[in-house]
């Protein structure tokens, strides 16, 4: 194969990969499937956090539990009160769990 088109074929399977990853990233609207289903136990607004009695978090490998989050927005703890039944996701943020979508559960 000649240096050329050795070179095209690295740039189409590097604009593939970044298409296919930028496809499947996550953007604000998150689907329900995403939601993990909780209960709040305390809010802490001042702390800038939450006390969440959650089921299983599979996109961060956590089991079921009760666990103390940080928020991504503080705006966020103004949607929820404790003993509200929620879905919430959960993402790495410098290393720790933080809570970026909350909503009151139906």
């Amino acid at each position: 194969m000649a240096s050329g088109a050795k070179t095209l074929a690295v740039a189409a399977l590097c604009l593939s990969s970044f298409s296919f990853a930028q496809t499947n990233s996550h953007t604000s609207s998150h689907p329900t499937t995403d939601l993990v289903e909780g209960v709040v136990e305390m809010v802490d607004t001042k702390a800038r956090n939450i006390t969440l009695r959650h089921a299983e978090i599979r996109n961060v490998q956590m089991p079921a539990m009760t666990m103390v989050f940080g928020v991504k927005d503080a705006a966020l703890l103004d949607k929820v009160k404790a003993g509200d039944k929620v879905k919430f996701r959960v993402e790495t943020i410098g290393g720790a769990p933080t809570v970026t979508v909350i909503e009151v559960a139906n």
